[in-house]
């Protein structure tokens, strides 16, 4: 993105808000950051149904999974003799946390492409296309 490669971004996302806000997998969001910091387009591609017309903030309101610190604590790999073995890469006692999800604010977002076509990621523009009475 900062050689001017990128054309622009599309991802996908696992809910939407009523306001446009999208929940995807973790670092969507700072893929979102990092096109808005170089002016590429940033489209979030879904089906009417990902719409959740129930939450009208989603960074606030859309729940996150939290997987198991386990993953981000410990690495599994191949040592010397061929064997898969698990070594934990962080102190003993360090805590984690590990979110599966995030959530990219409307506001980064340049457009959601949907079934009916394309759409700002805005309250009342999303209501219009959707006809939907919150």
């Amino acid at each position: 993105m900062q050689r001017g490669e990128v054309d622009m971004v599309i991802v996908g996302a696992d809910r939407v808000s009523a306001n446009g806000d999208a929940a995807n997998k973790i670092g969507t969001y700072l893929k979102a950051l990092a096109a808005h910091d170089n002016g590429v387009p940033f489209y979030v591609a879904i089906p009417e149904s990902t719409f959740d017309f129930e939450i009208r903030d989603g960074v606030k309101d859309i729940p996150i999974e939290l997987r198991s610190e386990d993953e981000v604590k410990f690495m599994r790999g191949v040592d010397s003799d061929g064997a898969v073995r698990e070594v934990r890469i962080t102190p003993e006692n360090s805590p984690a946390i590990n979110y599966g999800f995030d959530v990219t604010p409307a506001r980064l977002i340049t457009g959601l492409i949907t079934n009916k076509g394309v759409c700002e990621a805005d309250f009342d523009k999303i209501q219009e296309k959707f006809k939907k009475s919150n």
